[in-house]
């Protein structure tokens, strides 16, 4: 019996331990909870606090070229027993392509395929392998709305669509039907969204069939703005390619300065420009805090043009950072720089894209002189 009773007492004081144990373990879950609930007085609901999350950030690095327009001299150096072959082309200049996270290319001649017959100036029409060699080389978007959209006509832009379609490449500029036109093109790197837009100012005066006005973007400020509102709605960071200025002309216009400031202001974070065929300097333009980086042109990244600065263009890149807190999501643009390059030939053969700085190589008797005035030509409006 004095077991037994021994016993009850243990088990009791036992019991009464889990009790307490259960009780501080309320309480201290209360207190958590008070920390996080606030009661507003003035009319006694309660609120609950914004839950605290982990700092994220990831920062991305996105390039661009500039024009892929492919004379005659050009294909006729890939062609090939087969077909063309422009992969070689890109040989001394692939791993510096490869680099970026995300790369734009202008595809300024239209890939509407050997079938309708190639062509040059004054209306181009290049191979499918052109494309292939850019995909190759590391390029994730091509922009085709240019002056040159409509060379070919509309067979042309439906062959180089199922050309893009067929191998997983993502183009904006050129459309298929409406549905296509108001589909925004969207790519997620790293978490980061960015969306691409693309716009011309004209097409040689070439009309766009009538009813069929998504052929081709055609600069137009307030559908450019429709669209940048969309864009903004489902992506962290906007794009826009612009083909715009004027020809041979190493700074921009007062017109592409004007179109510039009106994008930033819409909300564009990147504008990469073409057209000019030779290089314009970049930029920053601030509008109500927001930050939008300009390249006016890009100039030339394959091309039969030569001299003049015509032979020159080059890799941009600028950093993306995204970081998200408990107090929100912002973007920062930052380090923007410029590689250039050199499109060299012999005697109209063996066509190479190359580092500016290697042109030496190539045939180019100043290339390190070169090399300087276009890195200063470029930053002339960057503070560095």
């Amino acid at each position: 019996m004095l077991k037994n009773k021994y016993l009850y007492i243990i088990l009791t004081i036992f019991a009464l331990f889990l009790i307490l144990g259960g009780l501080y373990q309320f309480v201290s879950a209360q207190n958590e909870q008070s920390k996080t609930v606030h009661t507003v007085t003035s009319n006694g609901t309660r609120t609950i606090a914004a839950p605290q999350y982990k700092t994220w950030q990831e920062t991305v690095t996105i390039g661009a070229i500039g024009d892929i327009l492919i004379h005659d001299w050009v294909y006729q150096d890939a062609q090939t027993e087969d077909g063309y072959d422009f992969k070689p082309m890109f040989q001394y200049i692939r791993d510096t392509l490869l680099q970026p996270d995300i790369l734009l290319a202008n595809q300024e001649s239209l890939l509407g395929g050997a079938e309708i017959g190639v062509s040059s100036y004054p209306s181009f029409n290049s191979p499918y392998e052109v494309g292939d060699a850019l995909i190759d080389s590391g390029v994730d978007i091509v922009s085709t709305a240019n002056n040159h959209t409509l060379d070919r006509g509309e067979k042309a832009i439906l062959n180089a669509i199922n050309y893009y379609e067929r191998v997983g490449q993502t183009y904006v500029g050129h459309y298929k039907d409406v549905e296509d036109q108001n589909t925004l093109r969207i790519i997620n790197k790293k978490g980061i969204n960015f969306a691409f837009l693309s716009y011309t100012y004209g097409t040689n005066g070439i009309p766009v069939p009538e009813g069929k006005d998504y052929l081709v973007n055609l600069i137009d400020l307030d559908k450019m703005k429709e669209e940048i509102i969309r864009a903004k709605k489902e992506a962290d960071v906007v794009v826009m390619s612009i083909h715009w200025g004027n020809e041979y002309q190493r700074v921009p216009s007062e017109e592409q300065k004007y179109i510039a400031q009106e994008l930033a202001s819409y909300g564009v974070d990147i504008i990469f420009g073409h057209h000019p065929h030779v290089l314009q300097p970049m930029e920053w333009i601030e509008v109500d805090g927001h930050k939008t980086f300009v390249v006016y042109s890009l100039g030339n990244f394959l091309s039969g043009q030569m001299w003049d600065y015509k032979d020159i263009g080059g890799v941009a890149e600028i950093n993306v950072t995204k970081t998200v807190t408990n107090s929100g999501v912002s973007i920062e643009l930052s380090e923007p720089t410029f590689l250039p390059t050199y499109v060299s030939n012999t005697n109209l053969h063996n066509y190479r894209v190359v580092p500016l700085q290697d042109a030496g190589n190539f045939g180019l008797s100043n290339a390190s002189e070169k090399q300087k005035e276009i890195i200063d030509h470029m930053f002339q409006w960057i503070v560095q």
